[in-house]
């Protein structure tokens, strides 16, 4: 990762909600998850965190969350345009911690901290086939 992030940083994304990325289509396995109304989840704040990451990593290198703490404030039904601001709060080596805060078109939807690790993304990948192929 290169040197120049520091904390501070602050990134913007936008996302146009489609029936597709709302809750009742994540497991359509379970009738738990099939019965909730079509309402956005929190994947947005760790894509934000993401793409705020990105002109700072190394050929190579990938991030993963490894920690997220966010409150549910209200849901966003399809076809409402939500938004995630994230600002860097720490970069402690490898490690970036994030303040994330979601809002639609309405009103904040959720807001609260998130961790990610820069990591190899082949050895990464590695250990994810390995666990696939034990031997």
């Amino acid at each position: 990762m290169k040197n120049t992030l520091k904390a501070g940083l602050e990134h913007t994304l936008s996302f146009l909600v489609p029936k597709e990325k709302t809750v009742s289509y994540v497991y359509p396995e379970s009738d738990l998850f099939r019965e909730m109304p079509e309402v956005f989840m929190v994947g947005l704040m760790e894509w934000a965190c993401m793409e705020a990451l990105r002109p700072y990593l190394d050929e190579g290198e990938c991030t993963l969350g490894t920690m997220i703490n966010v409150t549910h404030q209200a849901a966003t039904p399809p076809g409402m345009t939500v938004t995630a601001h994230v600002t860097c709060l720490e970069v402690d080596g490898k490690r970036t911690l994030w303040e994330v805060e979601v809002r639609d078109e309405v009103e904040i939807i959720g807001k609260g901290t998130h961790e990610r690790f820069t990591v190899n993304h082949e050895k990464f990948s590695a250990r994810v086939a390995a666990k696939q192929h034990p031997e």
